[in-house]
């Protein structure tokens, strides 16, 4: 039985019929719904992340298999897999695994995958690097890409660079999906965190443009009165 097979076998044996049911409906897999289709076994977050440590040499060619599994949790372990081994790469391997990570994109397609592997590898990956990339995922007709797209800039918040955040603000005000307003105003108020100023200077700009649930994300943290002057204009 290869490493592959034994993590198929560990997720089919570590499966809760109950908590998968409560999934489905947490992670929107109804019919027309942002993870239609998804399917849970119903495992919790910290047992995907044992059995990543366990899995954590799989290789490319297994995670590529995994990616493309129907069943979130599989997809899941991949990607905190991914995160391991990127982490622990030299420049090669890290190369590799950007690329390989953006090749199967398809796989990262619910907000917990984008939210917890973007800024991981691709934004990491892209410090040092042309952004093109993040252009062309925010310019996607696929809302995870676009997503994708947002949370890698989490990477640059923390070096302490906001442009490619507010860049991607920019680009993205007129989306229609929630995610997306969610996952922008996330970034935004991240950059208020650091820089209040810097935040303030782009709200100013743009924020009666805003969708309104990316503006209350964004001001989350200001003051109640700063807030409610934002929302009542």
């Amino acid at each position: 039985m290869t490493q592959l097979d034994k993590l198929h076998r560990a997720v089919r044996q570590q499966s809760d019929p109950k908590r998968a049911r409560a999934l489905r409906g947490y992670f929107k897999t109804g019919k027309g719904e942002y993870g239609e289709g998804d399917v849970f076994y119903g495992l919790t977050v910290p047992q995907s992340r044992t059995l990543a440590k366990r899995f954590r040499d799989l290789d490319l060619a297994s995670l590529r298999n995994l990616l493309s599994s129907a069943v979130h949790e599989e997809r899941l372990i991949a990607l905190l897999v991914l995160v391991e081994q990127f982490k622990a790469g030299d420049e090669s391997a890290r190369k590799k695994i950007a690329e390989f990570y953006l090749r199967n994109l398809r796989g990262v397609n619910n907000w917990d995958l984008v939210d917890l592997s973007a800024h991981k590898i691709l934004g990491e990956y892209l410090l040092d690097k042309p952004k093109t990339i993040l252009r062309k995922l925010a310019r996607s007709g696929d809302l995870w890409e676009r997503r994708v797209a947002v949370l890698a800039t989490f990477r640059f918040i923390d070096d302490g660079r906001f442009g490619e955040s507010l860049e991607m603000a920019r680009m993205l005000l007129r989306d229609e999906h929630d995610l997306i307003h969610k996952a922008v105003g996330w970034m935004l108020r991240e950059v208020g965190k650091r820089d209040k100023a810097a935040e303030v200077k782009f709200l100013k700009k743009y924020y009666q443009r805003m969708p309104r649930t990316m503006l209350r994300y964004a001001i989350e943290k200001f003051p109640k009165s700063e807030q409610r002057k934002y929302l009542k204009k």
